[in-house]
């Protein structure tokens, strides 16, 4: 099972960038999906999570109104849009699949994890 993120990269303050998530080897159609990411010195920490149709997100406080989480199950992909990116939003972002297919903040719900994908928003 392999989950492999892309998209990350150098992003100007209040610019934006797509992460995109695939899954090989399994399907995660019926699984909540999940992004976290571990800022430098930093815990990791959730950023968004989506249910297993789609229609029940959770966004952390830091994110909400700037970031957006969406699937394609046919794809077998989830995406992270970020917009207004800020410095403090630097870090390594990971895709999670759960065990369960609901949406959850709960980094211990995930056994599945992709290899994480650096995003650094600096001028």
């Amino acid at each position: 099972v392999q989950l492999q993120a892309s998209g990350g990269g150098l992003v100007q303050p209040g610019g934006s960038l797509r992460l995109s998530c695939v899954a090989s080897g399994r399907t995660f159609s019926n699984n909540g999906m999940g992004w976290f990411r571990r800022a430098p010195g930093k815990e990791r920490d959730i950023v968004a999570a989506i249910n297993w149709r789609g229609d029940s997100t959770y966004y952390a406080d830091t994110v909400k109104g700037r970031f957006t989480i969406s699937r394609d199950n046919a794809k077998n992909t989830v995406s992270l849009q970020m917009n207004s990116l800020k410095p403090e939003d630097t870090a390594v972002y990971y895709c999670a699949g759960n065990r369960f297919s609901a949406s959850s903040d709960d980094s211990r719900m995930y056994p599945y994890w992709g290899q994480g994908t650096l995003v650094t928003v600096s001028s």
